[in-house]
């Protein structure tokens, strides 16, 4: 096999694949993503954490803005920034906003590359979106960028107990890339420290769903544009002999209740903002943090 053909490791995952493939799910993304509106709603509870009342929030990676509407529920005066990669996801967010509701703003963007301008941003929250990054040091470091130094990072992302069955179903068919690579809880420790933040906190929870098939399951992360698009994939056809083979070494997990589970280990984080070298004055702190290039 040429070496050249595969320019990338078997995780890879290229950012104008994964932008199409939730371009795809946007409009019925709400209507599956379950998962991504419990663990939401535990980053909403948990930023009652920190007592503050921040102006300018960014949620990166917000979907279709379920996360972003009710953030701007819970801080009526503060301007928040929808920021995702695919641009379907956020023509979705945009119908799906309050109307009357102005301090709303829609961004396309990269996380590993935001339009914000350094020390303008006072919370910045991510759900269910990390796994999707190759550089994780790059996106914090990024985060870091643009967070003010008493800023706040709430994010939530997926470990590597995640989809266990499933991948280990597919492990006794063959070797091939057939689910995507999670992050260990301590990497993303590691690395919040490494882009400066400061008094990173994690903790992990463990949730399980149960579908009555496999084919469920597998419909259901198509259907949040969560399906397998690593480098490393199958670019022909799953034989129909292979595929038979991996529901039936699923089978071993059935419940007596006659159900199939899947596991989500979900780790969540926060870190403050970069410590403070020189005092930042009042009309830094106001700025709007979007920066605009012809």
């Amino acid at each position: 096999m040429n070496p050249l053909s595969h320019p990338h490791p078997p995780d890879y995952l290229d950012k104008r694949k994964v932008s199409q493939s939730f371009d795809r799910a946007a409009p019925v993304y709400e209507e599956w993503a379950s998962l991504q509106k419990m663990v939401g709603d535990e980053l909403v509870e948990r930023l009652e954490w920190v007592k503050m009342k921040p102006r300018q929030i960014v949620d990166v990676g917000a979907g279709t803005g379920n996360l972003s509407r009710a953030l701007s529920h819970n801080y009526k005066s503060a301007d928040i920034y929808i920021v995702d990669i695919s641009e379907k996801m956020i023509i979705e967010a945009r119908k799906k906003a309050s109307k009357w509701f102005s301090k709303q703003h829609f961004v396309c963007a990269d996380a590993a590359q935001l339009p914000f301008i350094d020390d303008s941003v006072d919370l910045l929250i991510s759900n269910l979106m990390l796994q999707w990054c190759n550089d994780i040091a790059a996106v914090f470091a990024e985060f870091a960028r643009v967070l003010k130094p008493d800023g706040a990072l709430f994010f939530s992302t997926l470990g590597p107990d995640t989809l266990k069955e499933l991948r280990q179903s597919w492990a006794s068919v063959d070797n091939g890339n057939h689910v995507n690579k999670f992050i260990d809880m301590h990497d993303y420790g590691d690395a919040l420290l490494r882009a400066g933040l400061i008094n990173p906190v994690m903790d992990v929870d463990r949730l399980e769903f149960t579908y009555p098939d496999v084919k469920q399951l597998m419909k259901t992360l198509k259907q949040i544009g969560a399906h397998n698009i690593t480098a490393g994939r199958s670019r022909s056809l799953t034989g129909k002999g292979k595929f038979q083979a991996m529901l039936a070494a699923y089978e071993k997990y059935r419940s007596a209740e006659g159900l199939l589970p899947a596991t989500y280990e979900v780790v969540y984080g926060h870190a403050l903002g970069k410590r403070k070298i020189e005092p930042v004055s009042e009309a830094a702190s106001v700025a709007v943090p979007v920066k605009w290039e012809k």
